[in-house]
């Protein structure tokens, strides 16, 4: 039943007596409408059910679904409790306000049921940064902001400063569930223009730029995992359950070090390359469980020609820069196996890989193309606008946000 405020204005004739009683009635009519609004708030799930079990079958049916049918289940979906659907993470630069400087940028979540972009939370104000993006003495580059989706948190870890330093002492983390911005441990050298990738819950750095050159830190590898502190019993403090970086086995050479590369997890291993595009290009592969290096597959190296990325960890999918073309990685016969071609693929600047679908940031970064690769060929595709005023720089797949 729907519930309305009710106001009374007592008449002037009304002598103390009656005034007293019109007191008491509105103060009992205003405890009704408030226990009606309660009762209306608190209706349950599935008549009849319990909450918690009603859950349990509501958790069968699609969020999108449910989305349509009624406010309770509309905000059940955005719960901690209900299992979290999966959204697109991005860092956009505003278009309209000074384009080189940190203070043009905004981190964004696009709920695919809702169709709406959301601004993050914003960070902590002890936790301020100054990126810088390009700058008029470097026409010809970028100055890369590296990020990272692991475990669930979007993990920010490199980038450059308005001196030309590294702009992050160690990673910035991100809990869509929690909606809470924490810190990471400081890595032995700051960094950027370093490859960076994730195989199951740990994050893996290799390479970079420090301050300056250095060609130790240029064969360097570190390795972070992030299960370590959720592992941790509850009244344990030894130094060696915290969060740290280890060393792992050196690069051969510092080749990797020129610009902002993607590890990609694949099959206990990370696959990347040391140039994008169709330039000639070295490929190195790193076992994650013997902390060994080898060379990348022939047939792998020759069809990398673009940003890649894998799904779950088990498929490789990367776009052909120049073509246009979405490729997938078979790994029986080294070869790549094109899947769909389309103009809005070319220059494609970052590709995400999850649960059926792959997103493509674009060459302008006006928007995101989404191909639905589960479904039987030919692939459908979609396309995700930017926010008004802003085109992508980075782009991760991650849990959606909770409710604030």
């Amino acid at each position: 039943m729907a519930a309305s405020v009710i106001e009374f204005s007592p008449s002037n004739s009304f002598i103390s007596t009656q005034r007293a009683t019109g007191a008491k009635r509105r103060k009992y009519l205003h405890l009704r409408v408030a226990t009606e609004k309660e009762e209306i708030h608190h209706q349950p799930l599935l008549p009849g059910l319990p909450d918690h079990i009603a859950q349990l079958c509501l958790s069968r049916v699609s969020p999108s679904v449910l989305y349509s049918v009624c406010r309770s289940w509309r905000r059940l979906i955005y719960t901690a409790s209900f299992p979290p659907f999966l959204s697109i993470y991005a860092l956009f630069e505003s278009t309209e306000t000074l384009p080189q400087f940190s203070n043009s940028l905004r981190f964004c979540s696009f709920d695919p049921i809702s169709c709406k972009w959301q601004n993050l939370p914003p960070s902590p104000p002890e936790f301020s940064f100054s990126f810088l993006l390009r700058h008029p003495s470097f026409i010809s580059r970028d100055f890369s902001i590296q990020s990272i989706a692991v475990a669930g948190k979007l993990v920010l870890l490199a980038a450059t400063d308005d001196q030309f330093q590294p702009a992050l002492s160690g990673p910035i983390l991100f809990d869509p569930l929690t909606r809470n911005w924490t810190r990471g441990p400081s890595i032995s050298t700051p960094r950027r223009w370093c490859a960076m990738g994730a195989s199951r819950a740990s994050v893996f750095v290799a390479s970079g730029f420090g301050s300056h050159y250095n060609s130790e830190v240029a064969r360097s590898v570190e390795k972070w995992d992030l299960s370590i502190q959720h592992q941790r019993p509850q009244m344990e403090r030894k130094p060696w359950h915290q969060w740290r970086w280890e060393k792992m086995a050196d690069l051969k050479d510092g080749k990797f070090c020129r610009e902002a590369i993607d590890a990609v997890g694949w099959r206990g291993k990370l696959c990347m390359v040391n140039v994008k595009g169709d330039a000639a290009k070295d490929g190195r592969i790193y076992d994650v469980g013997t902390d060994t290096w080898e060379d990348m597959p022939k047939g792998m190296l020759a069809g990398w020609r673009g940003p890649a990325a894998a799904m779950d960890e088990e498929t490789i999918y990367a776009v052909d820069e120049t073509r246009g073309s979405l490729k997938r990685y078979d790994h029986s016969k080294d070869s790549w196996v094109k899947l769909m071609e389309d103009d809005m693929l070319k220059g494609a600047q970052q590709v995400a890989a999850a649960k059926g679908k792959v997103c493509i940031l674009r060459a302008d970064g006006g928007g995101i193309v989404v191909v639905d690769v589960a479904a039987p060929p030919p692939s459908s595709l979609w396309f995700v606008d930017a926010p008004p005023g802003f085109h992508g720089v980075t782009m991760h797949i991650l849990p959606r946000l909770s409710c604030s």
